[in-house]
């Protein structure tokens, strides 16, 4: 009983621990701008700079949502902005919901993810 407890524990910090998430990485932009302009065009986000919002989501979220947005720890996002606005996915980065925690990312930083969620339909 003691060792299913101690497991038990023990995947539990390192499931909250990944989804701490901000890390100190220099990523490099990887992206085509023609690409990322079309991509912003075609959503209806003229004013969401892609590039910039990956690499947030990048750093502070992928670990837990995946990189492709399919899901892993937390869930799936990429339908999300048919279910949330900017507004409340805003609200959930800073104050957390169900089992996701509050994230200490910078307003701009989640104002621009959330703007850039909100167009995932």
């Amino acid at each position: 009983m003691k060792k299913l407890l101690w497991a038990a524990l023990l995947s539990l910090v390192f499931i909250l621990g990944a989804c701490g998430g901000g890390g100190d990485e220099e990523g490099e932009n990887g992206g085509d701008t023609d690409t990322e302009e079309s991509a912003n065009e075609e959503n209806g986000s003229e004013d969401v700079d892609v590039a910039a919002a990956e690499q947030v989501f990048e750093q502070n979220c992928a670990s837990c949502h995946g990189g492709d947005l399919e899901g892993n720890v937390g869930p799936a996002l990429n339908e999300i902005g048919s279910k949330y606005s900017s507004e409340e996915i805003q609200d959930i980065i800073h104050n957390g919901k169900g089992s996701m925690q509050a994230q200490s990312v910078e307003e701009g930083d989640a104002e621009l993810v959330a703007n850039w969620l909100s167009s995932m339909e």
